[in-house]
């Protein structure tokens, strides 16, 4: 019984010690919440630098690096896509009528994801696909996906030439070709 009660006494000074300490931060919260609002300026400089697309280097078809950032001044579609995606397959059609249509506005890069080296190879030659190509070998997938939040195949994000996230799309979205018909209409 004494045991009991001691257990009890200490959950309840757990318990008031965590209020306790959970009022002092919501008290630094609001502290940093007017200081973030007086500083606005780095702040605005932090959230500018989020909105880039993180950088990457990956080999291209004739086994050179090619760095994501060197592509900047154009607006950029990569396309994560694999051999064994049907969609991605279903979807080479329209994009092929997109680049020849943007091309002088916009580079697409393909991502290849989940294939062996002959099989991304022997799928651009096959389908033709006259855009830039890499390919993400096994050790780096994983690390690629989580950049980009790559959930489904075919994902494509498209980026501006100054290098921000204007838009992501997972699966073969029909309306990602409206999208960017209307990107370009504007520029």
């Amino acid at each position: 019984m004494m045991k009991k009660t001691f257990m009890a006494i200490a959950l309840m000074a757990t318990t008031m010690t965590l209020v306790t300490s959970c009022k002092q931060q919501a008290k630094t919260n609001e502290t940093a919440a007017v200081e973030t609002t007086e500083a606005a300026a780095p702040e605005a400089q932090e959230a500018e630098a989020a909105d880039l697309a993180p950088d990457f280097e990956l080999p291209n078809l004739q086994g050179n690096p090619l760095k994501l950032s060197s592509l900047r001044g154009k607006y950029v579609v990569l396309d994560f896509w694999g051999s064994w995606c049907v969609w991605c397959i279903r979807g080479v059609p329209k994009m092929k009528e997109a680049y020849a249509k943007h091309k002088d506005k916009m580079e697409i890069l393909g991502v290849d994801c989940h294939d062996t080296e002959e099989s991304w190879r022997a799928a651009v030659d096959q389908l033709q696909m006259p855009w830039l190509q890499v390919r993400c070998p096994d050790e780096k997938v994983q690390a690629i996906k989580e950049m980009y939040n790559v959930e489904g195949f075919p994902t494509k994000v498209i980026i501006d030439p100054e290098g921000k996230l204007v838009k992501v799309v997972v699966g073969e979205d029909p309306a990602f070709y409206p999208f960017l018909d209307e990107l370009f209409a504007k520029k």
